[in-house]
């Protein structure tokens, strides 16, 4: 007597960008004989295999190959049934409210470029963005978080150049990996450092900072939002470039920063045009020199670092729009489209150079470019410089 047993099939779990497709499993054919225990025997004598109960291998290998599983009707059916479903998904997309996760307190650049943009984002996608600000271990609590969401395109994150290619290399163990687990969207904007001391100080030159540090018993004493942040690498890179005596001062953020360098507790600061663009109009500070290769647009008067005489130095602080990985593409492009027009407004493209910004925009894969380019060249820095986070 036959037994038959019917093909298996078996459904993996529905993936993030769409329906599940049945799969079928190419093990044991439709049906085949049963076979007895006995050896040898009549029966088996009986269907043409003598001296055997079962036919041999090769003859079930053969019918293998000439009977292919099938899919089940209802299978077939209902995968099909669903392909326009799910298209109608992706192009209503977004539905519900998006989170911009912000790594920083309120009243930073991060908090203050991604606030910036929300409302005009909002007209674009025809949904609420929520800035959720999630700040500590030096900006990488929101990007861990980015780095874990589902990548459906409603949590986002509003990253920079530190928290993207510079503080992850710097913990034991990283939290993310800054290359694989995320997906740039677009640059937001760059902003410019700028190396600046007190109106009082005797320092009017990068060249008279450095007579500086060569007279003053320790060198110079320096302050930052915290250890690992853009601004410490940049005057780790300017420490190294010029050959001064330099010790780090961190600060809890960049309102105590700019509190020490006013009141005299630290004698130079590196941080961004941004922060300290107020203070130089008002007086209260002095610009020695930018850190891009060309001049800020902004202070157009000061040299800048390579122009000083360091060459090949270039840091700044950028801004980036990212998702987590396996951001679907149509996702990508709307958000792709949908900041580039935000950037291109001229109320907020006016905001961000007033505010010391160079405005972003581009593709998604120059983004994805600018990642790469600062990972490496920012994690030889790290490595060299010695710089952990405990």
């Amino acid at each position: 007597m036959r037994s038959r047993r019917r093909a298996s099939t078996t459904y993996v779990e529905p993936s993030r960008t769409g329906p599940a497709s049945p799969v079928v499993t190419a093990g044991s054919p439709p049906w085949r004989p049963a076979c007895t225990e006995a050896r040898t025997g009549s029966q088996g004598r009986a269907r043409g295999w003598p001296g055997r109960s079962c036919p041999p291998r090769s003859s079930l290998a053969g019918q293998q190959n000439r009977r292919k599983p099938m899919v089940p009707r209802r299978a077939l059916v209902g995968s099909l049934a669903a392909l326009p479903f799910a298209a109608a998904a992706q192009e209503a997309y977004p539905t519900r409210p998006i989170t911009m996760l912000v790594g920083f307190a309120p009243g930073g650049g991060t908090d203050i470029v991604s606030r910036m943009l929300a409302p005009r984002l909002q007209e674009e996608l025809g949904q609420p963005i929520t800035v959720e600000n999630r700040p500590g271990a030096s900006g990488t609590l929101a990007s861990a978080a980015a780095a874990r969401a589902r990548p459906d395109g409603y949590t986002l994150l509003t990253g920079t150049v530190s928290t993207q290619c510079a503080v992850a290399p710097m913990m034991r163990p990283p939290p993310y990996d800054q290359l694989r687990d995320f997906t740039p969207i677009l640059l937001v904007g760059t902003l410019p450092l700028v190396v600046v001391v007190r109106a009082e100080s005797p320092a009017r030159s990068l060249a008279d900072l450095g007579a500086l540090a060569r007279e003053k018993p320790g060198g110079l004493n320096y302050g930052t939002s915290g250890v690992g942040s853009q601004q410490h690498l940049a005057s780790e890179l300017l420490a190294q470039k010029a050959g001064w005596r330099m010790t780090h001062v961190p600060y809890r953020g960049t309102g105590q920063s700019v509190t020490a360098l006013m009141g005299g507790d630290v004698d130079v600061n590196i941080d961004t045009l941004a922060t300290y663009l107020p203070h130089i109009r008002a007086g209260r500070m002095r610009a020695l020199a930018t850190t891009l290769p060309e001049r800020a647009s902004a202070l157009p008067e000061v040299p800048t670092v390579q122009e000083s005489g360091f060459d090949g130095y270039d840091m700044s602080v950028w801004y980036m729009v990212l998702g987590p990985a396996g951001l679907p593409a149509e996702i990508v492009r709307r958000w792709e489209a949908a900041l580039g027009r935000s950037i291109a407004d001229p109320a907020i493209n006016r905001r961000l150079v007033d505010s010391g910004y160079i405005p972003g925009g581009g593709t998604a894969a120059g983004a994805a470019a600018l990642v790469r380019r600062d990972a490496e060249r920012l994690g030889l820095l790290v490595q060299s410089a010695g710089i952990r986070l405990e």
